[in-house]
């Protein structure tokens, strides 16, 4: 380490497909004064994506075992093409396809041996940090991955919480800002509370050479993740995501939960359901003592958050970043709530555009 100091490195990525020079065993700690690079990259030599959000509903449900088990999960790492919006295509860098990668769901207590595979056709190595690890680098020490390779981890499950996991190999904020993260929840041994829905958000940015709207293939842009200006903010990695087909679906009288993460790699998020206000918050995620009816939740880069309420009226609840500028970035999704109304607790003229969603 003293020698890390004493003469610091650029942190860098290499441009070369597939060579030696974005080993995983290269120092990517440093100063980011030159970590100028830009990619070439050949649209041809990945698959192409039609959709990569990872939908907010598709996640295993609660853990109604009483005695620890070995669990085995297996990943890998991908790199495709796929749309931020329409007509705006990435480079995204994945866990199994979609942004976020999958809900890791265990129990305190569990074992739980991970395998990690890097796809042959990969540009980098990849690696996974998950914060729910006791270990070097969270378990990145002993998975870095060149492609075509597979590593395991073992790990035990020690401590419940919901924890982010990302990539960490390289300069880990490249892979992070590309799309190489996820949650991982540790269920307590008592388990959860029971409620009718749970849903799966996360946070990420995305920094890309042409301006928020720039039509076309837009390639990473390196000086702008070190200048922390993301282009786009963005729920379940693109515009949209959590909007029209990828919406959440509740009922009046429905209790929720939603497990939120923020990959980051630089903004805190500031939480908020227009309309709602959260009966339990689990302030960065540590599931001992909630605090009750909280309005906004700060979520830090890295970090993870669980709140739970009850919709108590029909319409669309709009999800954000109340940096509300974030918006505009593509930071929103709706809950939808159909049911009954209830004239007591809510009432007022409303235009059909209001309306919709309800259910008379």
């Amino acid at each position: 380490m003293a020698l890390l100091f004493a003469f610091p490195v650029h942190a860098n990525e290499s441009n070369k497909h597939h060579s030696s020079k974005h080993s995983s065993k290269q120092v990517n700690f440093g100063p980011g004064d030159h970590y100028q690079h830009r990619m070439s990259v050949k649209l041809s030599d990945y698959q192409k994506i039609k959709d990569i959000s990872h939908k907010a509903s598709d996640l295993p449900g609660p853990l109604l075992r009483k005695r620890v088990e070995k669990i085995t999960i297996k990943l890998n790492a991908t790199e495709v093409i796929a749309e931020i919006a329409p007509g705006i295509s990435y480079h995204y860098w994945t866990f199994n396809n979609t942004v976020p990668g999958p809900f890791l769901r265990v129990r305190e207590g569990d074992t739980v041996e991970l395998s990690l595979h890097n796809e042959e056709n990969s540009s980098h190595a990849h690696a996974i940090d998950l914060h729910a690890v006791t270990g070097p680098g969270g378990g990145m020490a002993v998975t870095q991955v060149e492609p075509g390779e597979t590593k395991n981890l073992l790990f035990k499950a020690t401590t419940p919480g919901l924890f982010v996991y990302h990539c960490a190999a390289g300069n880990a904020a490249t892979h992070i800002a590309n799309g190489m993260y996820g949650l991982i929840l540790v269920e307590p041994t008592q388990g959860l509370s029971k409620v009718d829905h749970e849903f799966y958000v996360m946070q990420g940015e995305l920094y890309t050479h042409g301006r928020m709207g720039k039509k076309g293939f837009q390639a990473f842009d390196s000086r702008k993740m070190i200048d922390e200006r993301p282009e786009y903010i963005i729920f379940n990695g693109r515009t949209g995501a959590l909007v029209g087909d990828g919406q959440l679906h509740a009922k009046v009288g429905d209790k929720i939960r939603l497990f939120i993460g923020n990959a980051g790699v630089a903004k805190i998020s500031s939480f908020h359901i227009i309309g709602e206000i959260f009966d339990r918050v689990y302030p960065e995620a540590s599931l001992g003592s909630p605090l009750k009816n909280v309005q906004t939740t700060l979520v830090p880069a890295g970090g993870a958050t669980m709140v739970e309420f009850q919709v108590d009226y029909p319409g669309n609840y709009v999800l954000v970043d109340h940096a509300l500028t974030r918006i505009d970035r593509g930071a929103w999704g709706i809950l939808n709530v159909t049911g009954k109304k209830n004239a007591a607790l809510y009432s007022g003229d409303t235009d059909s555009h209001a309306e919709q969603g309800d259910e008379h």
